[in-house]
C-alpha cells in the first residue's frame, strides 16, 4: 500500500466512524419518534421503516453503475448531502407526508453511502490488507452506532420534540461534517467504464449475472443477512418476549452484548480469518450461528430457570456478534475480489441490494413466527444457518485460490517474482 493510500484510507475510516455515529443517534429512537412523540401512530412508524427498505431497492441497481462511471467519492458525496436533507427534515416533520418523503431521502442516501465507502476502501487497498481494511471499517462502524446510540439516549427526552429535532439535527451534522472529511480525499485512479472501450460499458449486470461464483455468494448473502441481521430487532426480540419471558433491560443488555463482542473480538478474530480459506470461514459462521439458535431454543422452549433463560438468550446475540466479527473481513472482500476490473462498485451495489431485500423479508417472516409459533421459528433458522455451511462449501468449489485463500496467492506471487518456483495451495 502507497503513502496516498494509507492516507486515503485514514479518511475513509474516519468517514465510516463519522456515519455511524451520526445513526446511532437516531436509529434507535425513530419508532417512538414517529409513533408517539409526532403523535402519527404505530401504522405511520411502520410505513417509515419500510420506506428505508423501498428507498433502497430503488436506488442501488442505479448507484453501481454511477459508482462505475464516476467514481465513488462524486456518488458517496451526494449520498451524504441527501441523507444530510432527509435527516435534518425529518427532526423538522409534522405530519405523515413529510416524515414518509424524509425518511425516503434519508433511507436512499444511507443506502448508496454503503457500497460508495466499500468501492472506496477497494480502490485503496491491495488484496493482502483489504481483509483488515473491512474488519476495521466495521469495528468502526459498531463502535460509533454504539457512542453515537448511548449519547443519544441521553440526549432524547420523549416528552420534548425538540429533544429529538436535536438528535436529527446532529445527524445530520455528521453527514455534512463528512462531505468535508471525504472532500479531502486523494483517491487513487482506478479502472471505470469510460476508461475501457465503450461495448464494455454496455449490459454490466448482465455480466454480473453471469458469474456464477458472484450469484452463489449473492444467494449466500441473503441466507445470512435474512437468518441472522433480519431477525435481531423483529422475530428473535419477539420469541425472546413471547417466549422466553425476556425483559426489555434483559433484551437490551443483549443487543449490547452482541455489539461488545464484534468490538472486542474482532482483532483478534481477525489473525484467525485471515489465513484461513474465505469459504470455509464463512461455514464456520453458519455452525456457530447453529449454535446461537439452540441457544435461544432453551431460553424459550427449555424448562430452566429464568436467569438460566436470560442468560442463554443474551449469548445467543453474543454468538451472532462471533459470526459477524468473522464475516467483516471475509465477505467484502470476497465480493470484491469477484469482481472484474472496474466493476467494484457494480458488484458493491449488487450485493447491498441482496442485503437490503433480505433486510426487508427477514422481519416480514420472522416477526410473526417468533411471536407466535415459537418451536416451528427456531428449527426453520437453525436449518437456514445449517444451510449457510453447505451453501458456503459449495461456493468454495468454484473460488479461485486468489478468491478463496488470497494470502496463499500473494506467497506464491512473491515467491514467482524472486525467481523461486511456484508453491502449492494451502489449504486451513
Amino acid at each position: 500500500m502507497t503513502r496516498a493510500m494509507g492516507a486515503a484510507m485514514r479518511r475513509i475510516h474516519v468517514g465510516n466512524a463519522l456515519s455511524a455515529f451520526g445513526l446511532g443517534f437516531t436509529v434507535p429512537y425513530l419508532y417512538v419518534y414517529v409513533a408517539q412523540v409526532r403523535g402519527l401512530g404505530a401504522m405511520t412508524a411502520g410505513l417509515v421503516l419500510a420506506v428505508f427498505a423501498v428507498a433502497a431497492l430503488i436506488v442501488l441497481p442505479f448507484a453501481g453503475r454511477a459508482i462505475v462511471r464516476r467514481g465513488p467519492l462524486p456518488v458517496l458525496l451526494a449520498a451524504l448531502v441527501t441523507a444530510a436533507l432527509g435527516a435534518l427534515s425529518l427532526g423538522l416533520a409534522g405530519n405523515a407526508a413529510a416524515v414518509l418523503l424524509s425518511a425516503g431521502a434519508l433511507g436512499a442516501g444511507q443506502a448508496v453511502m454503503q457500497p460508495a465507502l466499500a468501492t472506496m476502501i477497494v480502490d485503496c487497498s491491495t488484496a493482502e490488507t483489504r481483509s483488515r481494511a473491512f474488519a476495521m471499517q466495521f469495528f468502526l462502524q459498531n463502535l460509533g452506532l454504539g457512542v453515537g446510540g448511548l449519547i443519544g439516549g441521553h440526549l432524547v427526552d420523549a416528552t420534548r420534540v425538540s429533544s429529538f429535532t436535536l438528535l436529527f439535527a446532529i445527524e445530520a451534522a455528521m453527514f455534512l461534517l463528512l462531505v468535508v472529511v471525504m472532500a479531502t480525499v486523494r483517491m487513487p485512479h482506478s479502472p471505470r467504464i469510460g476508461d475501457a472501450p465503450a461495448a464494455s460499458g454496455k449490459g454490466s449486470w448482465k455480466r454480473l449475472l453471469g458469474n456464477r461464483a458472484m450469484v452463489q455468494l449473492c444467494v449466500l448473502g441473503f441466507v445470512l443477512f435474512f437468518a441472522c441481521y433480519g431477525q435481531f430487532e423483529s422475530g428473535l426480540a419477539a420469541y425472546g418476549v413471547e417466549a422466553a419471558g425476556i425483559s426489555t433491560s434483559a433484551l437490551g443488555t443483549a443487543l449490547a452484548a452482541n455489539t461488545m463482542m464484534i468490538v472486542v473480538a474482532q482483532f483478534a478474530v481477525l489473525k484467525f480469518v485471515e489465513r484461513r480459506r474465505r469459504s470455509r470461514v464463512i461455514a464456520g459462521v453458519g455452525l456457530i450461528w447453529a449454535v446461537a439458535w439452540l441457544a435461544a431454543g432453551y431460553a424459550g422452549l427449555g424448562h430452566g430457570s429464568q436467569e438460566m433463560a436470560t442468560a442463554a438468550f443474551v449469548s445467543t446475540y453474543a454468538l451472532f456478534g462471533l459470526g459477524e466479527a468473522m464475516l467483516s473481513p471475509t465477505v467484502a472482500p470476497l465480493v470484491a475480489d469477484l469482481a472484474p476490473e472496474g466493476m467494484a462498485g457494480q458488484y458493491n451495489s449488487a450485493f447491498a441490494l441482496v442485503k437490503q431485500l433480505a433486510l426487508a423479508v427477514g422481519p416480514a417472516v420472522g416477526g410473526p413466527l417468533g411471536a407466535s409459533l415459537h418451536a416451528p421459528y427456531v428449527v426453520t433458522f437453525l436449518l437456514f444457518s445449517l444451510g449457510i455451511t453447505v451453501l458456503a462449501l459449495r461456493l468454495g468449489r468454484r473460488l479461485t485460490v486468489a478468491q478463496d485463500q488470497p494470502w496463499a496467492a500473494a506467497r506464491t506471487s512473491r515467491v514467482v517474482a524472486r525467481g523461486g518456483a511456484p508453491t502449492e495451495s494451502v489449504t486451513a
